[in-house]
């Protein structure tokens, strides 16, 4: 049909030079002219057919008009509501009223729900005793004759007002249309014949090429968008912190051993054997392997015996020491534990060992300056990775995530520096508002959570959590008594979850992301 329909526009144009109105069109195939939206759309076809080859050109002329609905077509057959309900009612004085009740069943639900308010409204009706009664003997049905107008001509004489009470009420639809003028144009031809797309080898052959009709290239035409590789908003919001880190001067820690014993996790840290963080209900354990290699012997009898029965001015928990405990492997449940083997690196010297030089693995070469000659040297260290809780998963929680850990190592460190520095950390992320509320941490003393103003959910959020790691845990590994380590971690998801305005973790991590929203993600910027 699409090829005779074309030719049926072009064989109207050799014969009147101009198609005013292609509604007066008759496609081929049907016996009225094509009056309807849906006859224009398939003309619109086949003029953008003929327009892409020059043959013709064309202006679109847009029209608008109403179409009665199911209700609509009722009223204009049996009127409106309002006159039922008039028609089924004795006039005053003249037989007996009709309650309410009695009205539904004569006339039905709907028709007595929306006529009695409509014919009150007129002052067709009006109330005597509990019943209804007629107050005129005769009505003119203003809905039903504006309704059978709009049926015949699409519209209403009476005005814009009155039809957008009547879609207001559902009685009618507005439709728009469209239908074509349509002219000759600069390649015109009554044949249909499709120019060739291609130059081929037979063509080149036989010689055809130089009588044959080749299509144009549309050099405006956009080519098809190339699919590549985007990355994540983690990896964005990623790249960015590191960037503040590395601007800041600090080093990154290797942080690739997913898989810690507990002595490492935990012990090194000074965390009781028997913390809840411990149990299976909150950390992943190992089944195979189940034992970890044996640390260090003497740096493992320092940690076991500070636990067990104190030291460096500790009590220690006095509680029995399991070397079982010590030894199970399991998804590490923070990059402290990474933290934790780094700082025992830079005490070696403390501890009087020979190592290679580490100047560009902790501290770009730093020194402290004055300060005893006993192999410390001040470090900066970050780290960002990977992991896992044995978490319910909700909207804002899941088994496994980020860790943004940060630590800072030099003599005589005190909390005024450790707020000082996360104010211009935080700052640097774009968070000009933090303040700090004391906490509890088994391996930092003072420590302190994080709290942020966010002013999209205009209040105060949790952000991070920071502290000084205990002396417990950094003697044993040998540092001098003057040496502090200060240490703070925050969640990668939650800055990523405000930037992008992600309200499920779900939607941000696993099976329900979107890829379309991944590729779209704006580039963030704290």
């Amino acid at each position: 049909m699409a090829e005779s329909l074309q030719q049926l526009v072009l064989d109207t144009l050799d014969a009147q030079s101009t198609i005013q109105d292609t509604r007066l069109l008759t496609i081929p195939g049907q016996s009225a002219p094509a009056a309807s939206h849906e006859d224009q759309i398939t003309i619109l076809g086949a003029l953008n057919s003929l327009l892409s080859r020059d043959m013709i050109v064309y202006e679109t002329h847009e029209t608008s008009s109403h179409a009665l609905t199911s209700e609509g077509s009722q009223i204009v057959n049996e009127g409106s509501h309002e006159a039922r309900v008039w028609a089924a009612l004795p006039a005053k004085g003249e037989g007996s009223p009709l309650t309410p009740v009695q009205l539904k069943k004569q006339v039905g639900d709907e028709t007595a729900k929306v006529g009695q308010g409509r014919a009150f409204k007129n002052g067709w009706i009006g109330k005597e005793g509990d019943g209804l009664v007629k107050l005129l003997p005769t009505i003119q049905d203003a809905t039903q004759n504006d309704l059978q107008e709009i049926a015949s001509t699409g519209t209403l004489a009476a005005g814009e007002k009155l039809l957008a009470d009547l879609r207001k009420r559902k009685l009618i639809v507005q439709r728009k249309g469209q239908w074509f003028t349509v002219r000759k144009g600069s390649n015109f031809s009554t044949s249909t014949a499709k120019p060739e797309t291609d130059l081929t080898v037979d063509m080149l052959t036989s010689g055809t090429w130089k009588t044959s009709t080749f299509k144009k290239y549309n050099f405006d035409a956009e080519g098809a968008p190339t699919d590549g590789g985007a990355l994540h908003p983690l990896l964005k919001v990623r790249e960015e912190i590191r960037n503040i880190f590395l601007e800041m001067g600090f080093a990154e820690m290797p942080t690739s051993s997913f898989v810690e014993s507990g002595f490492w996790c935990f012990d090194a840290l000074f965390v009781p054997q028997q913390h809840p963080a411990r149990d299976l209900q909150d950390t992943f354990y190992l089944s195979d392997p189940k034992e970890a290699l044996p640390p260090e012997p003497e740096y493992y009898k320092r940690v076991s015996t500070v636990h067990e029965h104190g030291g460096f001015g500790s009590t220690g928990y006095r509680a029995p020491w399991s070397h079982e405990e010590s030894s199970k492997l399991l998804l590490r449940t923070h990059t402290t534990a990474s933290s934790a083997h780094m700082l025992y690196k830079l005490a070696a010297k403390c501890r009087g060992e020979k190592v290679d030089s580490d100047e560009a693995e902790f501290a770009h070469g730093s020194s402290t300056v004055g300060g005893p000659d006993d192999g410390f040297k001040p470090a900066k260290l970050f780290s960002i990775d990977r992991v896992f809780r044995n978490e319910t998963m909700d909207a804002t929680h899941l088994a496994e995530f980020h860790q943004v850990e940060g630590v800072v190592a030099d003599r005589n460190l005190t909390l005024a520096d450790l707020i000082g520095f996360m104010r211009v950390f935080f700052k640097k992320m774009g968070i000009e508002r933090v303040r700090f509320k004391p906490a509890y941490n088994p391996y930092t003393e003072p420590s302190l959570e994080i709290f942020a103003f966010h002013p999209m959910l205009d209040r105060w959020v949790e952000v991070g959590n920071s502290g000084m790691f205990r002396p417990e845990m950094l003697e044993p590994m040998g540092f001098p008594k003057d040496v502090r380590v200060h240490g703070w971690g925050l969640s990668l998801e939650r800055p990523t979850m405000i930037r992008y305005g992600i309200n499920n973790i779900r939607t941000l991590v696993g099976h329900k992301v979107s890829i379309e929203g991944i590729e779209n993600s704006p580039a963030v910027m704290f």
